[in-house]
């Protein structure tokens, strides 16, 4: 699938050329070389999302003000420019509007690490983000929700801290963040639900085991978001942040019915990490009927 990538202030890379053999190619390295920063911009130029950083602008060579990628498959040629602190998009030098428009046609990605085991006994963090991850390939509808719901959230926690605020404006805010966050809730609860035979499917074939796996998705509420929200605005606004709502839901996993992270071995968290990767990508091959790219 992939023939050339081209890198230029990309994590440590000032200038890269990279040639992918059709035969495939094992990458050698000593430590803090860049090996893994090659996964990460091809990553990247796929799904505009890198597995390792939150903000676009730590993507940069320390020192540089924007980076670019260039990456050749065997389908198209993708080419994104930060900077100015805006990403610029092409597709076979065409310029792709926005995210959606630039994903549309990309393929699927599924990302294997060493930090895979965070997600059975790291915070809920990592496991929303692999439902997000997962989610913004798997249904257009998950990818818009999730972009506007994060959107409001952001301008409703600025509105939190602002000395100004007014109740009307936090209400307006509440609304938009109900409207995009139940549809977000509702698609991660059918994406938990498709996914768990895909997890005790894999799960076995590494393990041997039959040990049940159960996938359960919990939301901080289980009100109507606007409801939820207008009952805890006194204690947002003490916080400075919303307290509730799709960004503090969790996805609970248990093995032999009891919590993965406080009763499982490390051998059974690593093993659980990985089916859930390698369940995102038969879930992804049998959704979109395109085999995932792994790395």
């Amino acid at each position: 699938m992939l023939v050339t990538l081209r890198l230029r202030n990309f994590r440590c890379y000032p200038l890269l050329r990279w040639e992918a053999p059709p035969e495939g190619a094992i990458v050698l390295g000593d430590n803090a070389r860049g090996k893994t920063s090659l996964l990460e911009a091809i990553c990247f130029a796929l799904t505009l999302h890198s597995p390792r950083a939150s903000r676009l602008d730590r993507l940069a060579r320390h020192g540089a003000a924007d980076f670019g990628i260039s990456l050749d498959t065997e389908l198209d040629t993708r080419r994104l420019v930060w900077e100015e602190r805006r990403l610029q998009m092409r597709v076979n030098g065409t310029p792709r509007r926005d995210y959606a428009d630039y994903l549309a046609d990309a393929p699927p990605v599924t990302w294997l690490g060493n930090r895979d085991i965070e997600l059975v006994n790291g915070a809920a963090e990592e496991r929303r983000r692999y439902l997000d991850f997962l989610g913004a390939q798997w249904h257009p509808a998950y990818r818009e929700a999730l972009q506007a719901y994060r959107k409001a959230l952001k301008s409703r926690n600025a509105l939190l801290r602002h000395p100004r605020r007014s109740r009307a404006s936090l209400a307006s805010y509440a609304a938009l963040l109900a409207q995009h966050g139940e549809v977000l809730v509702a698609l991660r609860r059918e994406l938990v639900r498709l996914l768990q035979p895909h997890v005790a499917g894999q799960h076995f074939a590494i393990s041997g085991t039959q040990e049940a796996v159960a996938l359960a998705y919990a939301p901080s509420t289980e009100q109507g978001l606007e409801a939820a929200l207008a009952a805890t605005v006194e204690q947002d606004e003490r916080m400075g942040f919303t307290t509730l709502g799709p960004h503090r839901d969790e996805l609970l996993l248990t093995l032999g019915g009891r919590p993965a992270a406080d009763f499982a071995s490390e051998g059974q968290q690593r093993t659980l990490a990985t089916a859930l990767q390698l369940a995102h990508s038969s879930l992804l091959q049998v959704e979109t009927g395109r085999a995932p790219l792994l790395l």
